[in-house]
């Protein structure tokens, strides 16, 4: 099966790529598709989180194991797509770069059959250019999280169904 997943950059502006893979591709290899298609060299630390309907970051699924076996760590080169994302459970957060947190998120927006001629992973849509600069997280702890705050650097969920999944997808 292919997944198509829409990678968002989280940032005022829509920036997002709307990316078709094969569901066995580790996540490691599926880090190097997002980099390339947003620009990046690939060279900074990265991980993926499992992520919930409210975009609650769950799970670490890291490129290297910095833990020094401490705990165990899921590794992205051991982890594929089909065993963190579908239909039931599609909403992951990409982190590339932790200086600067560049922050995705990732949806699987649809699962179609295999395309005989097309190679994968497949870069469908492209929208909006990567600022020089990642956007600036201001991190509150649970506890102080107030629904009505207006925090103008992470997206508005409420526009989140505006990005027209539907009329970009080839």
């Amino acid at each position: 099966m292919i997944y198509r997943f829409r990678i968002i950059l989280d940032t005022e502006e829509d920036v997002f790529r709307d990316i078709e893979i094969e569901q066995d591709t580790t996540l490691e290899q599926f880090h190097n598709v997002i980099t390339q298609s947003f620009g990046f060299d690939g060279t900074e630390m990265a991980s993926f989180y499992v992520s919930d309907e409210q975009w609650n970051q769950g799970e670490e699924i890291s490129l290297f194991d910095m833990s020094e076996g401490n705990q165990p760590v899921r590794l992205m080169n051991e982890t594929t797509l089909s065993d963190v994302a579908n239909e039931s459970s599609p909403r992951l957060i990409y982190v590339y770069d932790f200086l600067n947190m560049w922050t995705f998120l990732v949806e699987l927006a649809e699962v179609a059959e295999y395309e005989n001629g097309r190679e994968y992973p497949n870069i469908m849509y492209i929208h909006g250019q990567i600022p020089d600069q990642a956007p600036e997280k201001e991190f509150v702890a649970d506890d102080e999280y107030n629904e009505d705050d207006d925090n103008d650097d992470f997206i508005d969920f409420d526009e989140y169904g505006n990005l027209g999944f539907d009329e970009n997808w080839n």
